[in-house]
C-alpha cells in the first residue's frame, strides 16, 4: 500500500511511479508524460541543491501556465526550497517591490520572462541567480543527498489577489496544501480517468489546487492560456475528452453571455463537472449554466480564500438548485462558525463574521504579523465575509467586512446591488463602488460589462434596480465598458474601478466608456 503523501511533490512522485508513460500536461501540440516531468523536476532540484539552496529558501517562480511550470514548481519543492510564484502580468515596479519584500535566493522562470527579471536593479535582486526553465540541467536526478523537509515547513508563499487592499503573502505550508489537496479530491470524486481544463493562472492558488489534485490521482491537465477565445477553448474540451472545467464567475460569465456554450451541450460527452470559487457569482447566472451546460454536469459551487489553501466550503450538486446563493457546507477536514464581533458562535440565522479551522489554513502573511493576528487567533481564520448559516448547516456570505459602503447615511453591501444589476439579464458582469460627491460624501456608482450595446441600456438597468432596490441602493451612474478592471486571479477589482471611473468622469447617469 502506498504511503500517504505527506509533502506536496509527493503528488508528483507518487503518480509518476504508478503510471510513468502516462500524459500528465497537455500544452498545445507538447503532451508531457509524468516520468518525464518528475525526471526534470529532480534535474532542477538537484542543480538547486548543488548551489547552495534548500530549506527556508525562497525561490521566486515567474512563468505562465506552461509543462516547464509545472517543472520549476515540484522541482523546487523537491530542494526543500518556498515557492513562490508570482502573476505574470505584475507590473516592473510591483514586481520589485516583492522582490525586495521576499529577498529571495533564486530566480527560476520561463524564456519569455527572462528579460524582466534581468533587467532588475542589482539593489532590488541583489543580483541572485536566475535559472531559465528550458534551459535547467538535463540530468542529475540522483545526485547528491536531498534535504530533510518538514512538512509543517513553509512551501509556498502565494500572493492575495489585492481585491480587498494591498496583496499580502500567504505563508502555506506542505501540511496545508496537502490537506486541502486530500479534502477536494474526495469531495470531487477525481480518478486518473479525470481530464481538467486549466484556464485560471497556476500561481493563483485555485490554479494551483487544480494542478496538485489533478497530478496527485494521475489525472491529465489541459492548459490553455486564450480564454479569450472561448469557442477555441471549447472546441478543445471536446477534442481532449475533458472531465472537468473550473472558473471563477467573470469566466463562467464569459461562457454564458460570451460563447458558443449552446453549440456544445451535445459535444461534451464525457464532462462530468465543472466547479466555481473565486468570488460571489450571481445566482442568475448560476440559474443560467444550468440551463445552458449539458444535462449531464454537475456543477459545484465553492468558496474559500488564498489563506484556506484553496477551499473552505462546497455545494453539493444535487443541493445547489434548493441552496442557489449558498456557499454550501464545510469540505471534509474543515469546521466554519459563524462569530460576534466579542467572539461568540452564533446560531442559525444569526448574522456575524464566518470563522474557519482545518489542517489548511495558513502558517500567516511573510513578514507581516500584525496582518496575521487581526485574522488568526485561538477561533481560526477570520475570513472577512459576513454571513449565517441556516436551519440545514448550509451557509450564506452576505458582503464583507471591509467593502461595506454608507451612502446617506446608510450601509449597504455592494453585492446585492451588482446582483440586482445582473438580474436585469442586460449585464454580462458588474462591478459597484462609492465615489466622492460634494453633496452627499460618498454617492454609488457602477462599471457595467453590457450583453449588448444600445441607447437605452443604462437606463433599462437602472430602471430594473428602482424597481427591486430601495432608492438609496440605485446607483446614481452607471458606465458601459467592454471588461472590468481585474486582479491577476480574475477576480473584478473594485478598487481599481472606482479609480477609471473616477479619473474618467461619471457625472451623468447614462454617461459611457
Amino acid at each position: 500500500m502506498e504511503a500517504a503523501p505527506r509533502l506536496v511533490h509527493h503528488f508528483l512522485e507518487g503518480s509518476a511511479a504508478l503510471f510513468p508513460e502516462k500524459t500528465a500536461l497537455v500544452y498545445g501540440k507538447r503532451r508531457a508524460a509524468f516520468s518525464d516531468i518528475d525526471r526534470r523536476a529532480n534535474a532542477l532540484a538537484s542543480g538547486l541543491v548543488r548551489s547552495g539552496l534548500g530549506p527556508g529558501d525562497r525561490i521566486v517562480l515567474l512563468s505562465e501556465n506552461s509543462v516547464e511550470y509545472v517543472v520549476g514548481y515540484y522541482g523546487i519543492l523537491k530542494a526543500g526550497s518556498i515557492v513562490a510564484s508570482l502573476d505574470t502580468d505584475i507590473k516592473p515596479g510591483g514586481l520589485a517591490r516583492i522582490v525586495m519584500d521576499l529577498e529571495p535566493k533564486a530566480f527560476v522562470v520561463s524564456r519569455r520572462h527572462e528579460k524582466t527579471v534581468r533587467a532588475l536593479d542589482a539593489s532590488v535582486s541583489g543580483e541572485v541567480p536566475v535559472v531559465v526553465l528550458g534551459r535547467e540541467p538535463a540530468t542529475g536526478a540522483d545526485d547528491g543527498p536531498r534535504p530533510a523537509i518538514d512538512p509543517a515547513a513553509c512551501a509556498a508563499i502565494v500572493y492575495t489577489s489585492g481585491s480587498a487592499g494591498k496583496p499580502k503573502g500567504v505563508m502555506l505550508s506542505h501540511a496545508n496544501i496537502v490537506a486541502n489537496t486530500g479534502a477536494i479530491v474526495g469531495y470531487l470524486g477525481l480518478t486518473p480517468d479525470d481530464i481538467q481544463m486549466a484556464v485560471l493562472p497556476f500561481s493563483y492558488v485555485m490554479g494551483m489546487s487544480l494542478l496538485n489534485t489533478h497530478i496527485a490521482v494521475g489525472g491529465t491537465v489541459v492548459i490553455n492560456n486564450k480564454f479569450a477565445y472561448t469557442a477555441a477553448v471549447l472546441k478543445q474540451m471536446a477534442e481532449e475528452g475533458v472531465t472537468g472545467f473550473s472558473g471563477v464567475p467573470s469566466t463562467y460569465a464569459h461562457l454564458l453571455f460570451r460563447s458558443p456554450l449552446a453549440a456544445y451541450r451535445d459535444r461534451l460527452p464525457r464532462l462530468r463537472y465543472c466547479s466555481q470559487a473565486g468570488g460571489h457569482m450571481p445566482g442568475q447566472v448560476k440559474r443560467g449554466l444550468l440551463k445552458a451546460l449539458p444535462p449531464h454536469v454537475r456543477f459545484v459551487v465553492m468558496y474559500g480564500a488564498t489563506e484556506a489553501s484553496a477551499r473552505l466550503t462546497y455545494v453539493p450538486p444535487d443541493m445547489l438548485e434548493a441552496k442557489i446563493d449558498s456557499i454550501g457546507v464545510p469540505i471534509p477536514g474543515v469546521s466554519i462558525e459563524v462569530m460576534s464581533p466579542d467572539g461568540r458562535p452564533l446560531g442559525p440565522g444569526e448574522a456575524g463574521e464566518i470563522v474557519a479551522r482545518g489542517k489548511n489554513i495558513m502558517l500567516g502573511y511573510f513578514r507581516d504579523e500584525e496582518a496575521t493576528r487581526t485574522v488568526l487567533d485561538a477561533h481560526g481564520f477570520h475570513t472577512g465575509d459576513l454571513g449565517y448559516r441556516d436551519e440545514d448547516g448550509y451557509y450564506y456570505v452576505t458582503g464583507r467586512k471591509d467593502e461595506q459602503l454608507k451612502v446617506g447615511g446608510r450601509r449597504l453591501d455592494p453585492r446585492e446591488v451588482e446582483d440586482a444589476i445582473v438580474e436585469s439579464g442586460l449585464a454580462v458582469e458588474c462591478l459597484v463602488f462609492g465615489v466622492a460627491d460634494p453633496m452627499q460624501g460618498t454617492r454609488l456608482a457602477g462599471l457595467v460589462v453590457p450583453v449588448e450595446r444600445t441607447d437605452r441600456t443604462v437606463e433599462a438597468i437602472l430602471e430594473h434596480c428602482a424597481a427591486r432596490l430601495p432608492r438609496f441602493k440605485v446607483p446614481g451612474s452607471l458606465r458601459l465598458v467592454e471588461a472590468l478592471p481585474k486582479t491577476g486571479s480574475g477576480k473584478p477589482d473594485r478598487t481599481r474601478a472606482a479609480r477609471l471611473f473616477e479619473r474618467t468622469g461619471g457625472q451623468g447617469r447614462r454617461k459611457r466608456l
